[in-house]
């Protein structure tokens, strides 16, 4: 916007006046100077009204719903108080937006009456935004372009300071997972650990010499004839590991950059966080890491929502990092079972499905979503024992899940 303090009615004047002044001198009609001055006059008492006179404004925020993630509509609301000793005359408003939030954050700022002493005059502004790309952007400030009374001057008020957003990944609702083996299964098919003490949930046991005498299960021992102790059963929560993997050779450089900026690499962002908050609500406790082993956000218990929305949160400003292999990744689990592994990768190729393969002997349940195949590198995979699916930025990611973990994967002998 120009820094002209004068609107096209005020510039008209300012030329009027101009034109009256030359008029009066050569046709000598004193009446034409009069106007001259009038307007001259006129003008700069409302530049001075506008610029001298004290005007004080804030502004405050607030988002709803409170959460802001890719692909939702946020209204925005707020809240202007002003005080100014003079009217003001309507105006405009327009507040800033920048990159991966779309929106027409504008419109019609109200015509003040004065405000003096401690009273304040409140406006209240709404606008909606869109939010298409992850990170961390900063809404505003507030510009408030205001005018006199008579509409000659206008002055460009800035309010207030921007706030930091946070955009989180999009979450998608992903189908549940059925015939999950037992050993995998969620908080319907809860372990348990004998460790002598915990919850409540007692069991007797045979007497082995040493154990309290305190202990011992009278009612049992006089069933089964023999000396029986109490054993406490302390439930576990089983786990899911969900790998996002962050290595930039299966990126492209835009997504070390910056957040937001590779389609391929939001898509699985938003596959990483959306397999997390399956797999919670399935009653595990979940931990998001990278290839390296490195955590990624707090790990999340089963069923907490909140520990869910933490995590999109933590995740706004996740990046590819240098060059991961894959190896270590496999030795990692090498020797040991898991629940439920769903590994999200990018681009994946016949000799990253070899290195992988022993991994899919140690889960229950072996996901493979890779957002950028070659080849036949899936295939491959699905033939070690992984449950494979492609994604593509745009594309539906919840149908790739289902058709991932309804596949039948054909097991191959360690």
């Amino acid at each position: 916007m120009s820094k002209w303090p004068l609107t096209l009615r005020g510039t008209g004047a300012v030329i009027l006046a101009i034109a009256c002044f030359l008029l009066a001198h050569e046709f000598k009609i004193a009446e034409l100077l009069y106007v001259c001055v009038l307007l001259l006059a006129v003008v700069a008492a409302s530049v001075l009204t506008v610029y001298l006179v004290g005007r004080s404004e804030s502004v405050t925020r607030s988002f709803s719903p409170d959460g802001v993630t890719v692909g939702r509509t946020v209204r925005v609301r707020l809240q202007v108080t002003v005080r100014s000793a003079l009217p003001t005359a309507q105006g405009v408003w327009r507040e800033h937006l920048p990159a991966g939030l779309e929106g027409e954050a504008a419109g019609v700022f109200p015509a003040l009456s004065s405000a003096t002493g401690t009273r304040f005059e409140a406006v209240e502004l709404d606008y909606e935004i869109d939010a298409v790309r992850r990170g961390i952007r900063s809404v505003g400030p507030l510009t408030v372009t205001s005018t006199d009374p008579f509409g000659f001057a206008r002055r460009r008020h800035t309010v207030g300071a921007p706030v930091a957003v946070t955009v989180a990944p999009a979450v998608v609702d992903l189908g549940a997972v059925s015939d999950l083996p037992g050993e995998a299964g969620g908080s319907v098919h809860t372990s348990t650990n004998q460790l002598g003490q915990g919850a409540d949930n007692l069991v007797p046991r045979h007497y082995v010499p040493g154990d309290s005498m305190r202990r011992i299960h009278w009612r049992a021992s006089a069933h089964r004839d023999q000396l029986m102790v109490r054993q406490e059963e302390q439930e576990t929560t089983p786990e899911a590991i969900v790998v996002l993997d962050r290595g930039v050779h299966r990126w492209t450089a835009e997504a070390f950059r910056a957040p937001g900026e590779d389609p391929g690499f939001e898509e699985a962002v938003s596959a990483a966080i959306s397999v997390v908050a399956r797999l919670v609500h399935e009653g595990f406790a979940v931990h998001l890491i990278d290839v390296d082993g490195t955590e990624i956000g707090e790990s999340v218990q089963a069923h907490d929502t909140a520990g869910v929305e933490a995590l999109a949160a933590d995740l706004a400003t996740t990046v590819a990092r240098r060059d991961l292999p894959l190896e270590p990744l496999v030795r990692r689990f090498h020797g040991s079972m898991t629940g439920p592994f769903v590994l999200i990768t990018g681009r994946v190729d016949q000799a990253d499905a070899e290195v992988l393969a022993p991994l899919a002997h140690h889960s229950a349940l072996p996901v493979l979503l890779a957002v950028a195949p070659q080849h036949d590198a899936l295939d491959l995979a699905a033939r070690a024992g992984w449950h494979t699916a492609a994604v593509h930025p745009g594309g539906d990611l919840a149908a790739a899940w289902a058709a991932a973990v309804d596949r039948g994967a054909t097991r191959v002998e360690a």
